[in-house]
Formats: structure tokens, sequence, C-alpha cells
């Protein structure tokens, strides 16, 4: 058959054509990410540097920003309100340091994720690329960030009079089931916000009122002695807390499984799984409509 007869359907098929900007299949879509991995290190390294870069300080505001927070945080739970009560003065410092820089990981990745593509118009407009892309080189952008103020966290633990043990390694995977559970939030809001603009504006309220349910000043389980026990299940089970506990007992001696909720590495996994699959999934869903601007 002469390509004259053929439907341009078919015609585009049979040379291997396809809809501008449609969306590719998972698989597909997957590999062309892994294409394009230079630029998701290369641009989050970049918005990394150029974060800071009109401040004189410049990146070292990269670690001074979340431990003024925790400074803050000190000051307010630790001295005037108490807060905390059923940890040992020693420990508490670390404690709440390790809980506001966990913590701003996973916010800071989630409020990227929310202007990934509404912030970057110009840039998903005029060049192909998968669009995931940017929420996941943000959520990388925090992650490396995050590893410089781990530098200051070790030294807190350790100024603290906790010393470096077998279960230090164990930072490792909890901060990479985070990463990936963070991805899978950027991605979902990134979404979101893509139609949603007005999204940006509501998320610091719902951010501060996960912060406070989670434990990051505070202890949970001494908090909510009393409460019913459904209501400790679920406040000891957000992801938030899980993975700020989890640091908690890897990092400092002591912090033992009386503060961790039950099966707590299998909730860990579950929600890096569960978040970081769906994310992606209900992201890759609305690629096509990204492609067409």
């Amino acid at each position: 058959m002469s390509d004259t007869t053929l439907s341009p359907a078919d015609l585009a098929a049979k040379h291997g054509l396809s809809v501008s900007g449609a969306r590719p299949g998972l698989s597909a879509y997957i590999k062309q990410l892994w294409g394009r991995r230079h630029f998701i290190l290369s641009f989050s390294s970049a918005k990394l540097t150029a974060q800071y870069s009109e401040a004189k300080l410049g990146q070292i505001w990269q670690v001074a920003t979340p431990l003024l927070n925790a400074l803050v945080y000190y000051f307010i739970f630790g001295v005037l309100m108490n807060a905390k009560r059923g940890i040992d003065s020693d420990a508490y410092i670390p404690f709440l340091v390790t809980g506001v820089f966990l913590f701003t990981f996973t916010q800071n990745s989630l409020m990227a994720g929310v202007r990934a593509i509404s912030g970057n118009l110009g840039l998903v407009r005029a060049l192909h690329f998968p669009r995931a892309s940017l929420p996941i080189s943000f959520a990388l952008q925090q992650l490396q960030q995050l590893l410089f103020s781990m530098i200051v966290l070790m030294i807190v633990v350790v100024s603290s009079g906790f010393m470096p043990s077998m279960t230090w390694p164990l930072i490792i995977p909890v901060l990479a089931l985070q990463f990936v559970f963070n991805t899978g939030l950027a991605l979902i809001f990134a979404r979101l916000g893509s139609k949603t603009p007005d999204l940006a504006q509501l998320m610091p309220f719902i951010m501060r009122t996960w912060m406070y349910s989670s434990g990051v000043m505070f202890s949970l389980s001494t908090v909510l002695k009393g409460k019913p026990h459904w209501l400790k299940d679920i406040l000891q089970c957000n992801p938030a807390a899980v993975y700020m506990d989890l640091a908690r007992y890897a990092l400092m001696d002591g912090y033992g499984g009386h503060s961790l909720p039950p099966h707590v590495w299998a909730l860990a996994v579950g929600w890096a799984v569960v978040v970081g699959g769906l994310g992606f999934v209900y992201f890759w869903k609305a690629e096509e409509r990204y492609g067409r601007g």
C-alpha cells in the first residue's frame, strides 16, 4: 500500500510519529527521566547555589537558617514552656535540632513542589522534557541542603554527650526513605499547585499544623499520656513523626523503643513506597497537559 492511500494517523504511525505533547507510557516516561538525570542533578545544584547568592554570608545560610529556627523553638518551647518534660535536659537540644532539621527537609520539599510547575512556566513552555524532572530536582535540592545541615547536627549531638555508636549508620536509610517520601509529596503538590496557584498561600498554615502535631519540639508519648489511644497512634504514625523518631533513635543513644511506634521501620518503608509511587503516577497522568503548556 502506498503512502498516498494511508490515512494521516496510519501514515504517522508508519513513520514513528506521535502526537505532540502526548503522554508517554509509564516505562517510557521513566526512561526519559533517567536520560535527563544529569539535568536534574545540575538544576538542583544550580538552584541550591543561587538560593543565597545575593546574601553576604552566602551558602552559610543553608545551615544557619534551620539552626536559628531550632534556637527560636528552644527558647520558646524548651525555656518558656518547658516542653522538654519527659526528655533528659542534656538530650533536649539534639532532640529538638534533629526534629527541626528533618521536618524542614519535608516542609521545604513540599513547598518547592507546589511551585515547581507554576513557578517555571517559561521553562515548561519553551523546552520539551519530562516535567517530573522539576519537582524531583527540587526535592533533591532540599536533600543536598539537609546534608550540609547534618554536619552541624552531628556536632550538636556529640557536644551534647552522644558519642558515635553502632546505630549511627541507620541515618542513611532513614534519609533515603524520607527523600523518596518527600519526592512523592513534591510530585503530588506540583500537579495540585499547577491547577490551583492559591494552594501555595494555604500551605504554610497546613505545614505549621503538621509540625505541631508531629512532635518536633516535644515528646509525643509524654504529651499524649492520658489521651485516647487512637489519637496517640495517629500522631505517632504520621510520616513526619516516623522519620524524626528514627533519626533520633539512630543518633541519640538511649532514645529507644519506648519512644517509637510499633513496626516503625515498616511504617517508614510503607510511607515512602506508597507516597513516592502514587505521587509519581499521579504526576505522570497529567504529563500530557503540561506538554501542551
